[in-house]
């Protein structure tokens, strides 16, 4: 078959001839019909990001596609099945604290690079081997779409955090964040499980209007200037009291920024940390402790996320609609890559389509 292959960080990826992947058990063999392109690809290309990845690899997270072939063990997916390739592959072998590789990325750890070396290669290829319960059916779709359906990986990472805070309908979110790639699924999968409220803050003023635009009176915005407790109390001038607050802010946002929407959070609410932010948060014992306020850290999503979004846009809560899709052939990678990271953002996405 033919692959996208990253030898050596620093250089292109080479299109060439590799081996198809052979299933055993507890595995699944897919054709890839659609394939992420991450706006930072070309900085994991570049080595800028240094990730953990052995090469030679096959890179692209996650993919769209058909069944082509199953283990002996699977006893649901048939091949011509579509499904969703969830990159997010977990050792077996440790139901409580699993070893996590992204598959065709990165792994955490050394549990992850061991897992790495059987689970390396990604979505730019003809075919994708991933482990039987990353293979997700999605039911039946046109093939022209199914880019679109690739956007559901951008959706799960905020989507994950969401389900761990707890949200339920009717509560007040707060996406901080909300300007970015996976701050802007956040305000639309927020919607969609239900919120009756969502604060957008940020500097973009055009990033915002875009927002109150694509999602009408439950999305209230606010503009930001950088000042702690100015932005924190122009957040609760707009908000009232805030139930859940999700940070998704990138790394070059400072600490205040992450502590002003942390702290708009009312009495007994819940606060996810899935930012990018490298520096230590500091929040105030006597406030969490006198609020019982609840904070966690969340990378990535749960196992049975993934079902559970694919059933909010199958029933049409989730709007894949919203993402506008770019594609490019397999032979053209290097210009997807370009491309990803020149206009990459909310609810743009560039796909290869093998």
């Amino acid at each position: 078959m033919k692959a996208a292959v990253l030898r050596e960080f620093g250089r292109p990826l080479s299109v060439e001839e590799v081996a198809e992947p052979v299933p055993g058990t507890g595995e699944v063999v897919v054709d890839v019909v659609a394939a992420p392109v991450l706006h930072y690809t070309a900085e994991v290309v570049s080595g800028a990001r240094r990730y953990a990845l052995e090469l030679p690899a096959i890179l692209g997270t996650g993919a769209v596609g058909r069944v082509r072939s199953v283990g002996p063990d699977a006893t649901k997916l048939r091949p011509g099945d579509w499904v969703r390739c969830d990159p997010t592959v977990r050792s077996r072998d440790d139901a409580v604290t699993p070893d996590v590789v992204l598959q065709g990325l990165t792994a955490r750890g050394d549990g992850g690079l061991a897992l790495q070396r059987h689970f390396r290669n990604g979505g730019f290829a003809e075919q994708i081997m991933v482990p039987t319960e990353n293979a997700a059916p999605l039911g039946e779709i046109d093939e022209a779409d199914a880019g679109r359906w690739a956007a559901l990986g951008i959706c799960l990472v905020p989507y994950g955090g969401l389900l761990d805070g707890g949200l339920q309908p009717g509560e007040t979110v707060l996406v901080s964040g909300a300007t970015g790639t996976y701050g802007g699924a956040a305000v639309a999968v927020a919607l969609a499980m239900g919120a009756g409220q969502v604060i957008a803050p940020g500097r973009n003023r055009a990033a915002l209007a875009d927002l109150e635009r694509r999602f009408g009176h439950r999305v209230r915005t606010v503009v930001v200037s950088g000042n702690e407790d100015e932005d924190r109390e122009a957040m609760l001038s707009v908000a009232g009291p805030v139930d859940l607050v999700l940070d998704l802010l990138p790394p070059s946002a400072s600490v205040a920024a992450v502590r002003a929407a942390a702290m708009t959070v009312r009495e007994f609410g819940r606060v996810v940390l899935m930012g990018g932010i490298g520096d230590d948060l500091a929040l105030p014992y006597p406030w969490l402790m006198l609020n019982s306020v609840t904070v966690r850290g969340r990378w990535m999503y749960p196992r049975d996320a993934v079902p559970k979004l694919i059933a909010l846009a199958r029933c049409g809560l989730l709007d894949l609609t919203q993402f506008s899709v770019d594609e490019f052939a397999l032979s053209a990678v290097g210009e997807a890559v370009e491309h990803a990271a020149a206009v990459g953002g909310r609810f743009r996405l560039t796909v290869v389509r093998p």
